[in-house]
């Protein structure tokens, strides 16, 4: 009886591993969208139609970009989440997808439990620049001003708990200490316009939209946030050449799947994303804006996801969090209905406890 039953389960596994190729094989059997959880425009909806564009070239089937925007994020992302796991539905990513479950405790998503990461496809190093006003010539005189001046000098961000708003706050305010006034805009375009005016007076920015500016001395760059110089600026520092170690920062654009797509159909798609940044037009479209070509595995994206949540997530301890609604409390707020998350993660790896609003 025992040997029926283990033949009967290995003829079960060996069916589903066929099944599984075929269903792979045969895909994709009708157009996949990949939605995009923000308006057209943005660099991520740039790359997130180059990708689909190539993956329509390369498998033969038809894939198309869907912008779903709204709430930060959260409608684009709640929809992939919900979306069947047969791989008619991805998500492209930005890296406010990590942080939006850290700044709403009602974010329809869990950024490692509802996807099955398919692979990191870009990253571009933020520009860390001032309005030409501004008398510092390099990050550390930077940092002598807004030390000799606190609460004197203004971040632009593209929003409050954005990335740029949370690394701007690790880089500023966690690692030095300093006073500066984080000022929140609805996206890129307006802060950097603010910043080109003057009305702000420090900046970090994806480079495409900061060269410009840079080029004819409205803006200084001070460092590029990267582990290597700017293929378009190799005369500025990076941020650990300029003393700043550890503060690498700046946009990534990933691709997801339903949390349950079967694995050979997200075999398959990161394979055709190695393939894709790999092609010597995309590679000039990238080089052009100045993104880097990635395309690492699933599953060292998935670590990659769950680092930087855990990263972000450092901004919540006591005296960093960064929007009004979100307080920071000690051990004693339990008594006030106040839960940590920790407690709504207990699966995370977490090396802080830190108090919302439950």
């Amino acid at each position: 009886m025992r040997t029926h039953r283990i033949f009967v389960m290995g003829l079960i596994a060996v069916a589903a591993a066929v099944a599984g190729a075929a269903q792979a094989k045969d895909y994709p059997e009708r157009p996949v969208r990949i939605i995009v959880p923000y308006p057209p425009g943005r660099a991520v909806d740039v790359i997130a139609r180059i990708v689909a564009q190539k993956l329509s070239e390369g498998t033969g089937g038809q894939f198309y970009v869907e912008n779903l925007a709204g709430a930060g994020g959260d409608v684009g992302t709640r929809a992939a989440a919900a979306a069947a796991a047969n791989g008619q539905t991805l998500l492209f990513i930005s890296p406010d997808f990590v942080i939006r479950p850290l700044i709403n405790r009602k974010a329809p998503y869990d950024p490692i439990a509802s996807f099955a990461p398919i692979s990191l496809v870009v990253t571009s190093p933020s520009m860390i620049a001032v309005h030409s006003a501004v008398p510092a010539k390099t990050m550390r005189e930077l940092i002598d001003l807004l030390r000799t001046h606190p609460g004197k000098y203004t971040l632009g961000t593209p929003g409050y708990g954005t990335a740029p708003h949370l690394e701007g706050e690790r880089l500023y305010r966690q690692a030095f200490g300093l006073d500066i006034l984080p000022v929140p805009f609805q996206g890129f375009g307006p802060a950097v316009t603010s910043t080109i005016a003057g009305h702000t007076s420090v900046l970090g920015a994806p480079v495409p939209l900061v060269a410009p500016y840079i080029k004819d001395g409205t803006l200084r760059a001070l460092a590029i946030a990267s582990a290597r110089r700017s293929k378009a600026f190799p005369d500025v520092p990076t941020v650990a050449e300029a003393g700043i170690p550890d503060q690498e920062a700046g946009f990534v654009g990933g691709i997801f799947a339903p949390a349950g797509t079967p694995k050979n159909i997200v075999d398959m798609l990161h394979k055709q994303i190695v393939r894709i940044v790999a092609l010597p037009d995309v590679k000039e479209r990238l080089a052009m804006s100045d993104f880097e070509p990635v395309a690492n595995t699933p599953e060292e994206f998935g670590t990659w996801i769950k680092a930087n949540f855990n990263k972000f997530g450092a901004f919540f301890q006591c005296g960093v969090a960064p929007h009004r609604s979100e307080r920071c409390l000690h051990d004693g707020a339990r008594d006030h209905g106040i839960r940590s998350r920790a407690e709504r993660w207990p699966h995370r790896d977490w090396k802080w406890i830190c108090f919302v609003p439950s």
